[in-house]
């Protein structure tokens, strides 16, 4: 049997060596058009700034240890120009014919690259291959470059653009979005802006790069920013020319079924070209990431093998490192669910990396999404350490049809340096519990123009920072205070991180008020949302 793999990425090396492991006797042949095979992408922007200095390092594999250990043979700078279905053969760009029992297309996603007007290619760089790395590293030691604009700011241009930062260079990150990274909601996203523009990255949301002169990036506003050099990271687009020549079904990527076999029964797919069906919607999506890429170039060689693995969808699992913060996410944001018209509700807490009393504790945010049944849709983080802990452990309690009282149950590590006895895991089935169950009615920043806001913080804190507007009734009072609580008006109550006002919600929801809700987040989470951007809704008394 001969299995032909088109790419050796993630998927395509995954899967040649698991069908190795697999059939001892099948030839195998990876074909890849450029000159490296199985390389840590995710580790490129680290190696530009020599936080990784070992250029061997980002060198998974080679094809000298797939012969070796496998005994696969691995074309570099091949690539295949067409398929023959019909007849079970490919033709590659050095005039090769080769037949084939199984192709698998694993040929991965190609930078996106707009054709901009001005473009000074020697000047203009992607960060997708090793390849690409070096050349990035070989012009700033050459060139000594003051100026850098990254356009795009997804993991891989938030990424690069720190690791300019640490060479010295003036970065400025330009996003066509309201917001850098995609996959988590504004708020999380607000909290990663700040942390980039107190580490001097210059921040242009909201703006287009419409085209270039010789020094200068001239965006859809008339702003010009000057630059030695520049990043494209706008984001990638699947490979899929050869498929669709050959007439295999695609839409945004390769179609597959679940045994990841193509619209052909001898072809398969795998990687960033496909398109892989969404964990919570079940819909067709594009989520090019390294883990599902892996797993899926071992599910391809064990359904040629005939085992008949499936792959299970994507939740989209990913955390990236922002300076010193961390930011992960696994299944739907907000805007995701809107936009697949999902019922959903909503709840942020504020808990801590490790036991607060104990030293170097450090506040995560927290924002889970679930719906009426109790199903979690998606959960997103941000803080200095411990946050992606906490996301894995939601996600694979997603991944197991898991439920908000599943958090609640989680029996967890606990030691003072690790965690509290009540984890942030727990704290958040908690919190989602007590909404679904009417404890407590939610509000959120949206509402706050829409009702009348009581702080139940103690008076000294109050007088230090609070909404504007906002009544001070201390949580000790609020009993003796009752009469000074409208009835017939919407009020949200409002502490530090959610938790006290909770607390008083309960204490006026048992004594008649049916319009108190408590403020998800509390003035933590108002107070980054609003940092730079409006402060007239802030009364500060320093």
């Amino acid at each position: 049997m001969r299995v032909i793999i088109v790419g050796g990425g993630a998927a395509g090396a995954s899967c040649a060596a698991r069908l190795r492991r697999l059939d001892e006797q099948a030839e195998i042949i990876i074909l890849e058009r450029t000159q490296e095979i199985s390389i840590a992408n995710c580790g490129l922007p680290y190696y530009v700034s020599s936080v990784i200095s070992d250029r061997d390092d980002i060198l998974v594999s080679s094809p000298k240890k797939f012969k070796q250990w496998f005994n696969i043979d691995v074309r570099l700078k091949t690539e295949v120009v067409e398929i023959n279905k019909n007849e079970k053969y490919i033709i590659t760009d050095h005039k090769e014919k080769l037949t084939y029992d199984y192709l698998v297309l694993a040929t991965g996603a190609d930078p996106a690259i707009p054709d901009f007007k001005g473009l000074d290619k020697e000047k203009i760089f992607t960060l997708r291959t090793l390849f690409d790395a070096d050349r990035i590293k070989k012009y700033i030691e050459k060139n000594n470059p003051k100026n850098a604009i990254v356009i795009g700011g997804g993991f891989i241009g938030i990424e690069i653009a720190e690791n300019l930062v640490k060479t010295g260079i003036n970065t400025t990150v330009v996003e066509a979005n309201n917001q850098i990274l995609a996959p988590v909601d504004h708020e999380i996203a607000k909290i990663a802006q700040d942390e980039m523009i107190k580490n001097g990255v210059s921040l242009l949301l909201s703006k287009r790069v419409q085209k270039f002169s010789k020094n200068k990036a001239i965006l859809d506003s008339n702003t010009e920013i000057d630059f030695d050099i520049c990043i494209m990271a706008i984001g990638v687009k699947p490979s899929i020319n050869l498929a669709k020549n050959a007439k295999l079904k695609t839409v945004r990527g390769i179609v597959v079924s679940e045994y990841l076999k193509t619209s052909d029964e001898f072809i398969f797919a795998a990687g960033d070209n496909i398109e892989a069906c969404d964990f919570v919607s079940g819909q067709n999506t594009l989520l090019p990431l390294a883990g599902p890429a892996n797993r899926q170039g071992r599910i391809v060689a064990d359904n040629i093998k005939g085992l008949n693995s499936t792959y299970k969808n994507t939740q989209g699992t990913s955390v990236v490192k922002v300076f010193n913060l961390t930011v992960a996410n696994s299944g739907n944001n907000e805007k995701q669910l809107k936009q697949k018209e999902i019922p959903y509700l909503k709840t942020y807490i504020y808990g801590r990396s490790n036991a607060g009393y104990y030293p170097d504790s450090d506040m995560i945010l927290f924002k889970l999404l679930f719906n009426s049944e109790g199903e979690i849709l998606g959960i997103q983080g941000i803080g200095k350490s411990k946050v992606e802990k906490r996301v894995d452990i939601i996600a694979s309690i997603m991944r197991n049809k898991g439920t908000i009282q599943d958090l609640i149950d989680s029996e967890l590590c606990y030691a003072p340096p690790y965690s509290s006895a009540k984890d942030p895991v727990n704290i958040l089935g908690m919190s989602a519990d007590n909404i679904l169950k009417g404890l407590v009615k939610p509000a959120y920043f949206e509402d706050l123009n829409k009702a009348i806001t009581i702080d139940v913080r103690p008076n000294a804190v109050y007088n230090f920072a609070t909404i504007k507007n906002a009544i001070n009734i201390p949580i000790s009072e609020i009993r003796q205070r009752l009469d000074e609580i409208p009835k017939d008006k919407k009020v949200i109550l409002f502490c530090n991180t959610g938790y006290t006002s909770y607390c008083a919600c309960r204490i006026l929801i048992q004594n008649g008020f049916n319009n108190v809700y408590s403020l998800m987040g509390g003035y933590e989470l108002y107070k980054e949302i609003t940092k730079g951007i409006m402060k007239d809704m802030l009364l500060e008394n320093i």
